[in-house]
């Protein structure tokens, strides 16, 4: 870009990382055919549904249903592009999987960090979550136990929960249950994703001045991929010329009748 203004992540680097992201979608990447969009087999009832009552032509419910597959398995490589920014960043590395404790990354900064209550300390351990509604109570707990430990282990320290998508910016204690008795700790807290970026960069609008590169720089990774990642799905194709073998005027019925026939195709009548 012309007028780089990130100075917590070089150009070279961020554009590393977003391209790293995007290999990680891997073989989602590879176009869909039938038998791929069929793998799982399709609920042709719910597909039938879902067309009519949200008024999608053939062609977009189709669309819509091969992104659903691939948007599954996304989130994970999502979760890395989140993660593993802090390599780039100053003072913040992202261990190893099931190293160092199992830490999503972990801040060192011997000139120490305030925390919102005043409290100092060197160190930051740092669970890291992609929505602020993904951990049921079983595992809040387990992770707040975790961070206990943690705690106990080493008194110049705080432990964050940071939230990728949180309810609203927040640096704050983190209550929680554990065993049915309720359970917080002023060096336990729960913090979005952009006071995290604020605390470790020092820029309070760090996160908001990434996101504003975020597009152009995807972008232009995508641009100069080669052509071959470029998905080139051919379900509607097939699934159209499967439907014109019925002869039918009703061209709708015969769209219907092949979907029919991705999932009932031996059942009583269909086989036929």
């Amino acid at each position: 870009m012309e007028n780089w203004n990130l100075t917590f992540i070089s150009e070279e680097d961020f554009t590393n990382h977003v391209k790293a992201t995007i290999d990680k979608y891997g073989d989602k990447l590879d176009s869909f055919d039938l038998k791929r969009f069929n793998k799982n087999i399709i609920d042709p009832v719910k597909l039938i549904f879902d067309k009519t009552v949200y008024k999608f032509s053939w062609e977009e419910i189709v669309k819509n249903e091969i992104f659903r597959q691939r948007d599954k398995s996304n989130n994970n490589d999502i979760g890395y592009f989140h993660q593993r920014i802090f390599n780039f960043i100053d003072k913040c590395h992202v261990p190893d999987n099931g190293k160092e404790g199992g830490w999503d990354v972990i801040y060192e900064n011997p000139a120490g960090i305030t925390l919102p209550d005043g409290s100092i300390v060197h160190k930051i351990y740092v669970e890291m979550k992609n929505k602020h509604n993904t951990m049921n109570s079983a595992a809040a707990g387990k992770t707040f136990i975790k961070m206990q430990n943690q705690l106990l282990n080493d008194d110049d320290c705080a432990c964050f929960l940071v939230e990728a998508i949180a309810q609203r910016s927040q640096n704050i204690k983190w209550e929680t249950t554990v065993d049915k008795r309720k359970v917080s700790h002023k060096l336990i807290r729960r913090v979005s994703m952009d006071q995290f970026y604020a605390l470790v960069t020092g820029q309070e609008d760090a996160f908001y001045q990434m996101c504003m590169v975020l597009p152009t720089i995807i972008q232009n990774v995508v641009n100069s991929a080669s052509s071959t990642n470029i998905p080139r799905d051919t379900v509607f194709d097939e699934l159209k010329e499967k439907a014109e073998l019925q002869k039918l005027d009703d061209s709708d019925l015969s769209m219907s009748i092949a979907v029919y026939m991705l999932g009932f195709s031996g059942y009583l009548g269909f086989a036929e």
